[in-house]
């Protein structure tokens, strides 16, 4: 408890002042006695001071009371708003001034002599209790100033405990004490202990708001972080859904190998019993002499006898290993009568099942093939004029460049949003930022920091008195830029306080009202003083509002401000919707642009420092810089394509080693020796000529006749014409082009569009090769009867069936080019428009994503792929045609006019050999990848990739970060990364409050938060509770409430902001005028205003005083005018009567990732929707960055209903063309492992989830189907003979699929696989990250697994479950006339 008081006093009354100081009061070191107040003085004091000095004697004077309470009414704006904290703090000075027990608290420690002569105080000594400090200090840290300030930063420089808030207290300064005020540790006795307010309690001397007491705030519900949110089940390390994974995984795995190793112990068992029988018998010798002709399926053949003799119909296939394998053709190979004809009675192959639609599209496709071969000039007249017709369309040709319009759905609510707030609040502002730096440690000067979030711990501070002369010399050379319109600074940017005002320039500058005054020996006190009380007057900027050290100074550790990292500055310019003032400021910003430039260049040399920036043109031109569209890598690619077609094409047709250059070259090395030694003459009757040695090589006939250079140019050609046609036909329908689609389109369709020309060529050579122009010399040349195609076999159409003629079916038959051409397109016609279908679906379905971009893209592409699919089944056959003619009249390729005369060629019979892939499919692959336990193995292999792209696909991100969009060498990149480095703010949202009245009571209790009535859940009390859960919420500043500091504007206590004529109360005071005519406006009032909102205006009186509020000044004298502050914060009606929309601001965290700014943007939207929810109105969030995010909302179940789509048009698309569910179903497994697969490599390559990478996904289905078609249709076109439930169903499916990989097996390899790969992988010398990460790392992972999945799993799966074929397709040479000129003779299944 307190002494008594002594009724002593250490000073009282005032003795005058120093030179410049203020009225110092009297100092008496041997102290007074207390005097007892007149009516007068305890009027004052009361009213000061309040009831504690209703009685007693006091140690101040009348003139002491009266510099009191004007001191106090300076600071009354700052903290009335907290009952508390207002008076606690006159409780600490009306006690210091005016307590009779002054000595006992109170110290002279010094005096001084007044100009006056009379000695006054100099410094003293305060001491007060820890209690005493800590509750005064704690009742007022949290008072709220103005939109977003605090009034600890201005009464207490930005103390952060009460030691540093006494010591700022007791300074001496201008604009503070007159004199100085210690306040030593307490020592237990002898101090200021008064018992002081809280601001949680309830009577209305001391209750606070929940703004400015946080612990009295509503205890809002709990919200989970990021982090908890992705914690949802973890087992360990990994996620509940990977464990169990990997379990399962684990087990199967397991329990394969354990039956794998049972099987092979009883397969050993039962071999060496088969062996035990064999020899009880004496029957070894029996085996040893039927060689190749022992039973295919016997008892005795043992596993290691090879593994095609599990096949059905076996032994016909060792027809085509070429001799290097097998023996001689049997007699039972020779006279097999089909696939598992041997199981069957043969009467039931005689007429095979069909599928009515495959059947009917062979024949239209033969017909449209037999024309355009028929016909090709015709063809190339009426196609080309159609797509000349197509490509008028570039009449209306339209870059789109905007990049809200290219990135953001016209439809998007957060579109919408922004544009309802572009128009009543008009656009945000456009920022022009610049970060200055100093040098790295060891880095030279004139080389620009690349990187500054990489070397951001190498800066050397940035702040030197030199930098900040040279930096104000800068922003005068700013200032002074003139357009040739004569356009400046002054004219284009944001002033708060009207056209008269001053420019918002947020600099360090802007702490030294005039640089000139300050030397290399003050400028660093000035800069703490105002970094740590940024509201300081002296501390103001030109247009008068705080700038805070994280607006100014960034790499700033803790409050060492002096060695920051980097200086901030921004220039804020005014937007506008007029396009003739968009135009005016974007040409001041490209003039800024330009010096800013060059002033990067110099500064090194100059100052020492580097700078990046940004000005508000930037993004949108280097989003759309030419460098961008780096044509020599569209050029690159597609003379690596011409050349890999030229080289390739018609490379698997039959052709001997010595046919092609290399074997030829060889040859020539081989026999050059021989020239040298002695003549000789070769008596070998089958002398080869190409063996005799010559001088120089002899080079190939196919060099010169068999290559198809043109061929392969002519079809590279109808790529770039369909995608020409395809900018015109869309164009036409005003769908705009983007860079992406001028990027990206001639890489994507040149990929997929040149794999048909290889299908049909590769087709083609094997119509040839049975039916050209030398199969009359092999009939002739004592033919056996063996088949000659991978799939021929005795006809199922035969006459008849008797084993004498039966092979004469099979002859060989010539027919003409435009037969052949015709069965070609009518054998790969379906397929075609199977993988055609399917990619123009899935593409077509990427058009669902409502991003502008993203959308135009994937009708481009679909439209292109379709274009050139028309292309090739029409204008590149007629083309076939052609060159056919031109192959078989002997004419060199690229110069038809020359002809070379034939070869004579003598024969033995033999026929032409496979060209190495498609041997390699027959010999080595077909038969490897069909083994039993190939099978399990590869099951096993791809249920590991599909398990680990699960667990890969959960860490996948969202986000697009706009770097990527940028040329690599743009100086955007290392301004951005310097602002994830020293930017410390985040970037501002709005909270837009529609659908309320704000002039009756109800709805600004709905809004407030600084009266006691305000709702508990009100905008602003929720804002503020969100505020203190910034892990949670994203919200880091305290919020602008217009409705709050209008209220308080109204306030009579703060007698300098609201003022009418004392006259006319109806009217008015301007700023200016005397106080003597005018008076405070709700002064006198009845009922009298009051915190709990009585007698606040409502009604008209309220639209009154608020458009006198907008009009108010923002400054020193009236902190809480609106003009500045609020002044686009409230959108009114027409007639300025009711406020139709307004906004409350705060500030983000600060955002360094996407994540970051995807889950502030989620964040924002709950607590509007929250909001809407607890204040019955229409809240909706809006900050500049949301457009771009809006996306991310709905991302995740977009990806998922469109793949879902995607794949339920595979199946029913598949499904349909191949004539079964089960096999449709297995493609479209396949196709979504393949997509999954490439999703699992997006976690781990580094790739988000966003728009474009949705819309790759998407075309990943498309292509995927590419790899797994031709495979599948092969395998059902080679018909089945077996029910479907037939124990040796499985081998059947064996041969089939053998025989379908044999037989476009190597088109999928080198026609598909090889052209994509070769196609994209030119993406990787791109300059931009963009198409490097989101479209040379995806669409290399799509081929990669795409053609594992095709090549490996699905022939795995088809062989185990695939369904029955449909039809025996070229069972023998007639089939195909036959089929297509007789209609109605087959049984359809």
């Amino acid at each position: 408890m307190e002494e008594e008081s002594t009724g002593k006093c250490y000073f009282q009354g005032h003795c005058g002042k120093t030179l410049f100081g203020k009225d110092l009061p009297c100092a008496f070191p041997e102290k007074i006695a207390s005097l007892n107040p007149d009516e007068e003085l305890r009027g004052l004091l009361i009213d000061v001071c309040g009831a504690n000095y209703a009685e007693g004697s006091v140690c101040c004077t009348s003139d002491q009371v009266k510099a009191l309470r004007d001191n106090m009414q300076q600071i009354e704006p700052l903290i009335s708003s907290c009952p508390a904290c207002r008076n606690n703090f006159r409780s600490l000075f009306c006690d210091f001034t005016c307590s009779a027990r002054q000595d006992h608290f109170v110290t002279l420690t010094s005096t001084q002599t007044t100009t006056t002569g009379k000695l006054a105080v100099k410094s003293v000594d305060l001491r007060t209790s820890e209690t005493f400090g800590e509750e005064l200090y704690d009742s007022c840290k949290d008072v709220k100033y103005g939109p977003t300030g605090y009034a600890m930063e201005l009464i207490g420089g930005g103390a952060r405990n009460y030691h540093d808030f006494f010591k700022f207290l007791g300074d001496e300064k201008p604009l503070g004490s007159p004199f100085q005020i210690n306040f030593p540790p307490s020592n237990g006795t002898h101090v200021l202990d008064r018992p002081l307010r809280n601001c949680a309690d309830t009577d209305l001397g001391s209750k606070c708001t929940c703004v400015d007491c946080p612990s009295i705030c509503p205890i809002l519900p709990y919200q989970p972080t990021p982090v908890e949110r992705a914690r949802h089940c973890q087992i360990g390390a990994v996620s509940c859904l990977s464990f169990i994974l990997l379990i399962g995984y684990g087990l199967a795995v397991a329990s394969f190998f354990l039956g794998f190793t049972i099987h092979k112990i009883m397969r050993r068992k039962k071999d060496r019993s088969y062996e035990r029988v064999a020899l009880s018998e004496d029957t070894s010798s029996l085996l040893n002499n039927q060689g190749v002709s022992q039973p295919v399926n016997g008892p005795h053949s043992s596993s290691n006898s090879g593994q095609r003799n599990t096949l059905v119909g076996a032994s016909s296939l060792a027809l085509y290993f070429d001799g290097e394998e097998s023996a001689a053709p049997s007699d039972a190979a020779r006279n097999h009568l089909g696939r598992g004809a041997s199981l069957l009675d043969p009467m039931d192959t005689v007429q095979p099942r069909q599928y009515r639609l495959n059947t009917i599209l062979r024949r239209w496709f033969y017909r449209l093939g037999l024309v355009c071969a028929r016909y090709p000039w015709l063809v190339f007249v009426v196609v080309f004029s159609i797509f000349g017709g197509l490509n008028y369309g570039w009449s209306n040709f339209q870059v789109e460049t905007d990049p809200v319009r290219l990135w953001v759905s016209p439809t998007s609510e957060s579109r919408i949003q922004k544009d309802f707030f572009d128009e009543h609040f008009g656009p945000f502002y456009r920022p022009q930022q610049i970060f200055i730096t100093a040098p790295a440690s060891g880095l030279s000067l004139t080389n620009p920091i690349s990187n500054s979030s990489t070397i951001a711990g190498d800066l050397e501070p940035v702040l030197s008195w030199k930098r900040l002369q040279w930096w104000s010399r800068v922003e005068t050379d700013i200032a002074s830029l003139e357009t040739d319109e004569g356009t400046t600074l002054d004219d284009l940017c944001f002033k708060p306080a009207g056209p008269e005002g001053e420019c918002v320039i947020q600099s360090v500058l802007g702490w030294f009202s005039d640089p000139d005054t300050w030397d290399e020996d003050s400028w660093e006190d000035q800069l703490l003083s105002c970094a740590d009380s940024p509201g300081d007057p002296e501390c103001l900027p030109p247009f008068q509002q705080p700038l805070s050290p994280s607006m100014v100074l960034g790499g700033v550790d803790g409050d060492d401000y002096i060695n920051a990292k980097s200086l901030v500055v921004t220039y804020v310019l005014d937007n506008s919707l007029d396009a003739d003032s968009i135009r005016r400021v974007e040409s001041w910003e490209r003039l800024l642009r330009h010096y800013l430039s060059q002033l990067s260049l110099t500064a090194p040399n100059e100052a020492g420092a580097q700078v990046f920036f940004s000005t508000g043109v930037s993004l949108e031109e280097e989003l759309n810089k030419s460098t961008n569209t780096d044509v020599r890598i569209v050029v690159l690619s597609y003379l690596v394509m011409f050349l890999y077609v030229s080289l390739t094409l018609g490379s698997n047709s039959a052709s001997g080693d010595g046919d092609s250059l290399f074997g030829s070259l060889s040859t020539w090395i081989r026999n050059l020796p021989r020239l040298f030694r002695r003549k000789h003459v070769d008596t070998s009757a089958h002398s080869d000529p190409n063996d005799q040695p010559t001088w120089l090589p002899r080079l190939p006939r196919r060099l010169f006749i068999g290559s198809k250079f043109f061929l392969g140019l002519f079809g590279i050609s109808l790529v770039i014409l369909s995608v020409a046609a395809s900018v015109g036909l869309f164009s036409f329908l005003q769908v705009r082009v983007t860079l992406i689609i001028a990027e990206v389109i001639p890489f994507l369709v040149l990929a997929v569009g040149v794999d048909n020309v290889f299908i049909l060529v590769h087709e083609l050579d094997r119509q040839n090769t049975m039916h050209g122009p030398n199969v009359q010399n092999m009939a002739t040349a004592g033919h056996t009867g063996g088949p000659l195609s991978p799939t021929s076999y005795r006809s199922p159409f035969a006459s008849t069936h008797d084993e004498s003629d039966g092979d004469g079916d099979s002859m060989p038959l010539h027919l003409s080019a435009e037969e052949r051409v015709a069965r070609a397109v009518a054998k790969m016609g379906p397929s075609i428009l199977l993988s055609t279908v399917t990619e123009t679906t899935a593409f077509a379905l990427g058009a669902v994503v409502p991003m502008p971009a993203v959308r135009n893209f994937a009708l481009y592409a679909a439209g292109s792929v379709f274009l050139n699919a028309l292309l090739q089944l029409t204008v590149f056959v007629s083309a076939m045609t052609i060159d056919l003619r031109r192959v078989e009249d002997n004419r060199l390729d690229c110069f038809p006019c020359i002809r070379i005369p034939p070869r004579i060629v003598l024969t033995d019979g033999a026929i032409a050999g496979y060209g190495r892939i498609t041997r390699f499919f027959r010999r080595k692959y077909g038969p490897f990848i069909l083994r039993k336990d190939i099978k399990g193995f590869v099951i096993l292999i791809f249920g590991g990739i599909f398990v680990a792209s699960v667990i890969s696909v959960q860490h996948i991100q969202l986000g697009l970060d706009q770097r990527l969009a940028l040329p690599s060498d743009s100086y955007l990149n290392p301004y951005f990364d310097a602002m994830d480095r020293f930017l410390d703010v985040g970037p501002p949202v709005y909270f837009v409050s529609t659908d309320i009245d704000v002039t009756a009571r109800t709805g600004q209790q709905r809004l407030c938060a600084r009266f006691t009535t305000c709702d508990d859940f009100s905008i602003t009390n929720v804002l503020e509770g969100e505020r203190k859960r910034p892990a949670s919420s994203f919200i880091s500043e305290p919020t602008a409430s217009w409705i709050d500091d209008f209220l308080k504007w109204t306030d009579p206590v703060i007698e300098t902001c609201c003022r009418v004529r004392k006259t006319n109360p109806a009217m008015f005071c301007r700023p200016t005028e005397s106080e003597r005519l005018c008076r405070p406006c709700f002064e006198g009032a009845t009922p009298p205003w009051n915190i709990t909102m009585e007698g606040l205006p409502e009604g008209p009186e309220f639209i009154r005083y608020l458009k006198q509020w907008l009009k108010t000044p923002t400054d020193q004298d009236c902190p809480l005018g609106g003009q500045a502050a609020y002044g686009s914060a409230l959108s009114l009606s027409k007639d300025r009567s009711t406020v139709e929309a307004s906004h409350f601001r705060t500030f983000h965290a600060p955002l360094k990732t996407q994540a970051d700014f995807i889950n502030a943007f989620e964040a924002s939207h709950r607590i509007a929707a929250d909001l809407s929810k607890s204040t019955g109105t229409t809240v909706f969030p809006y900050s500049l960055f949301y457009v771009f995010f809006d996306q991310y909302a709905h991302i995740i179940n977009m990806t998922q209903h469109v793949l879902g789509l995607g794949l339920l048009s595979v199946l029913l698309v598949t499904s349909v063309f191949l004539g079964s569910w089960r096999t449709g179903l297995i493609v479209t497994t396949v196709v979504a492992l393949t997509v999954v697969n490439c999703m699992g490599v997006m976690g781990i390559w580094g790739i988000s989830l966003n728009a474009i990478s949705l819309v790759n996904l998407v075309i990943s289905l498309g292509i995927a189907v590419e790899f797994c078609s031709h495979i599948a249709r092969a395998f059902m076109g080679v018909g089945s003979i077996l029910p479907t439930d037939h124990p040796n169903g499985h081998r059947e499916r064996d041969e089939r699929m053998w025989s379908a990989l044999a037989d476009v097996g190597p088109s999928v390899l080198s026609g598909i696989t090889f052209t994509k790969l070769i196609g994209i992988s030119v993406l990787a010398l791109t300059r931009s990250r963009l198409l490097e990460i989101y479209y040379f790392r995806m669409w290399f992972t799509l081929i990669i697994s795409g053609v594992l999945h095709g090549l490996v799993l699905l022939p795995v799966i088809l062989s185990l479950a695939g369904g029955p074929g449909y039809a025996l397709e070229d069972a023998d040479e007639e089939w195909m006339s036959y089929a297509i000129r007789k209609q109605g003779d087959f049984e359809y299944t």
